[in-house]
């Protein structure tokens, strides 16, 4: 689950696939063709027990307030969430990793309406638990506009409700493909936050959110739009 083995340069019919779709396709090709079913088998199952946890109805909804945060970007220079939410709306994405395909997908598909949501005001930055050096690599392969802000432990994520342990069979796993996560993510807690999206109004309201505890199924990034819009016409009456 390399990076570099897992994302390309979209093709034509690729630029017309939703979000989902790619998702799908890769997901149907890594479990089909490329990883063996005893491995298919220990991430269904880790995904499966996340999902009946019910982890993901207790993370926070729209309608909470958003916990603040103070934190380096992949350069070492602090971002203050209230700083950001004095000049508009602030959309968070979570993310797992530059190891994460689904999550690279996830991240591009972003970039894609990143100037559309810029253009309505808000500000965008992703959080993930990886070094620094990850993190800029990560900002640097999938051309991204927008920062990677470095959340060590899961901390913010845990705020969130996001954070969680993976078991020690899918541990197994990512270490057999190499993912030490005790390496990069600079600590040893073998946790990772839900893949998620908010959206948190200039007061701290969170007023749109998306977690899903399996990782291979991430929202469009075109329900952005309507939302930020929906702020500024309320911010304007």
């Amino acid at each position: 689950m390399n990076v570099s083995a897992a994302v390309g340069y979209p093709t034509s019919r690729e630029t017309l696939m939703s979000l989902q779709d790619k998702l799908d396709a890769f997901k149907a090709d890594f479990e089909g063709k490329k990883a063996p079913p005893h491995v298919v088998a220990v991430m269904h199952k880790a995904t499966a027990d996340l999902i009946a946890s019910g982890q993901a109805e207790r993370a926070l909804k729209a309608g909470a307030k958003a916990p603040e945060f103070a934190l380096p970007d992949a350069h070492g220079a602090t971002v203050r969430s209230a700083d950001l939410l004095q000049k508009g709306p602030l959309v968070l994405t979570f993310y797992r990793g530059i190891w994460c395909p689904y999550c690279n997908m996830d991240l591009q598909a972003i970039e894609a309406v990143a100037n559309e949501i810029r253009a309505l005001g808000a500000s965008l930055v992703a959080i993930s638990p990886q070094t620094a050096p990850s993190r800029r690599k990560s900002e640097r392969e999938n051309g991204l506009s927008f920062p990677i802000l470095s959340d060590h432990g899961n901390a913010l994520a845990n705020q969130f409700g996001l954070r969680f342990r993976l078991p020690d069979d899918l541990i197994a796993v990512y270490k057999g493909f190499g993912n030490d996560l005790a390496i990069g993510n600079g600590e040893d807690s073998w946790t990772l936050p839900m893949p998620a999206r908010y959206v948190i109004a200039t007061d701290g309201t969170i007023a749109y959110a998306e977690v899903n505890p399996d990782y291979t199924r991430r929202p469009d990034p075109s329900e952005l739009a309507p939302v930020l819009r929906r702020l500024r016409a309320n911010a304007a009456a």
